[in-house]
């Protein structure tokens, strides 16, 4: 590397993608520096994302069990739920995962870590506040990865501003269970909060146009009925003005009026591309993120940008992988392609909501109706999910030919399940390939054997002259 810099790699941002990159060029034996603006590594996954929000979501599900078990014969009673252990417990599961976050950890692995907020002064110079009223310090690096993430997005909503309320930075702050909780917000992180609070004993209204828009079409009808089985209400439509009247804090959808004792807004997030004077360095940007070539290089060669500020599907594991090529595609020679259309992620509401790949009305748009074949299974063929209580659910393939396509799984283990799909997707796999290896028994696993044998004998029966007649919905009545 050159030694006309001080550094031959610098990182912007430490959370998930920025910490892969800092460390990937510490472990190589290069010089490495990771500036990070807020006082703690680790980004919102650590502190405000993932983590506290699976805890909150363990912590809810063992509520709900208790109640639950009574169907089963257990009589347990849940009658007060003390939000203080429980914000202990989710803040304590912050400090376990951090503690392999930390300054002095990520130190260890070769890069010098510097609290503070950078601005480009040049195309590979930054200056840095730094933190604690220490002054500034300007360093250059050959090359640069800008990994600052996103943050909250918050709607432009009349009377918004003139009450308290929360987001996820704030959210995993509280200590007192509200009587009643409204979320504003039908995605990932609004309807799992929801269904965490509705669990712990607080009265949820969820106000949305749309619920889990991101999902096959049967996804949302399908949660949609499970949120309201468990007493989360809806309030379908826009949010026209938030007031505060008396103690309350009122949110109204046109003419509807939903009063609540907290509110939580949940409307998406934007990237962080404000505040580094990318100007000066010459990179291109707009408010929807960095703009970034397929091998994560911006407009300028030296600069890579990775993980959420790029604008492209926001989640830990995506920004990791995106961290480690970027930080690979500036070191080494050669590149790598940074993104990917084998990407599995999950929503953690109960059942789970697990996906990869193309949803039926993507495979639409990109191969024209009629080109592809959608079939729904129902957790129902799995003997572990029947003796799980879990027959709630289903498995749903988009292939062509017998290739896979994509995959959405509903079921209380979705998130495990999606993974063997992904794997086989990543490999040009498809239903053959679930079929011929033996899956242990009884797992969730095995359903996607089962499907896919039942698939693969359909096609050699037809293919050998007899027809077999083959439902396109398997259940649900679809």
């Amino acid at each position: 590397m050159s030694h006309e810099y001080d550094y031959d790699l610098v990182v912007i941002g430490s959370g998930s993608a920025g910490l892969v990159a800092a460390s990937f060029a510490g472990r190589m034996g290069l010089k490495a520096a990771l500036v990070e603006k807020r006082p703690f590594l680790g980004g919102d996954c650590t502190w405000f994302g993932c983590v506290p929000s699976k805890a909150l979501l363990h912590v809810a599900k063992t509520a709900h069990a208790a109640r639950a078990g009574a169907k089963y014969g257990i009589n347990a009673a849940v009658n007060d739920v003390d939000m203080q252990k429980v914000h202990d417990y989710v803040h304590d599961t912050i400090s376990r995962v951090y503690e392999h976050e930390t300054p002095e950890e990520i130190g260890s692995r070769g890069v010098d870590v510097i609290l503070g907020t950078a601005e480009f002064t040049d195309t590979h110079t930054i200056n840095i506040t730094l933190n604690d009223d220490a002054g500034e310090k300007s360093i250059s690096g050959n090359k640069f990865v800008i990994a600052t993430g996103a943050s909250p997005f918050v709607p432009p909503i009349e009377g918004l501003d003139t009450v308290d309320y929360h987001t996820n930075l704030t959210f995993f702050d509280n200590k007192e269970l509200p009587e009643s909780l409204v979320t504003v917000g039908g995605g990932p992180i609004g309807m799992e909060m929801s269904q965490a609070y509705s669990r712990l004993g607080a009265k949820v209204t969820v106000v949305t146009e749309k619920i889990m828009m991101n999902d096959d079409p049967e996804v949302a009808e399908h949660m949609k009925k499970v949120f309201e089985a468990e007493g989360i209400a809806f309030a379908m439509g826009h949010v026209t003005k938030v007031v505060q009247e008396g103690d309350k804090i009122c949110v109204y959808v046109g003419e509807q009026r939903v009063a609540a004792d907290m509110l939580l807004v949940a409307t998406g997030r934007r990237p962080h591309v404000n505040g580094m004077n990318l100007e000066a360095a010459g990179v291109k940007y707009t408010p929807r993120g960095i703009q970034v070539d397929e091998n994560l290089r911006t407009s300028q060669e030296h600069i890579y940008a990775a993980g959420d500020v790029t604008g492209g599907m926001q989640f830990t594991h995506y920004a990791g992988f995106q961290g480690s090529i970027a930080a690979r595609n500036a070191l080494l020679p050669g590149s790598s392609k940074g993104t990917t259309e084998v990407l599995p992620w999950t929503t953690f509401t109960e059942p789970e909501i697990a996906h990869v790949g193309l949803t039926e009305p993507m495979a639409e748009e990109k191969l024209g109706k009629g080109n592809f074949e959608a079939r729904i299974f129902s957790m129902e063929e799995g003997d572990r999910a029947q003796a799980e209580d879990d027959m709630d659910g289903f498995v749903k393939i988009i292939h062509q030919d017998g290739k896979l396509l994509g995959v959405t799984v509903v079921s209380k283990r979705a998130g495990e399940t999606i993974n063997e799909y992904a794997m086989v997707m990543q490999n040009g796999g498809g239903v053959g390939d679930l079929s011929n290896t033996i899956h242990s028994y009884p797992t969730y696993g095995q359903i996607s054997a089962n499907f896919a044998s039942k698939m693969k004998v359909e096609r050699l029966l037809n293919s050998t002259g007899f027809k077999v007649y083959t439902k396109v919905r398997d259940t649900f009545g679809l």
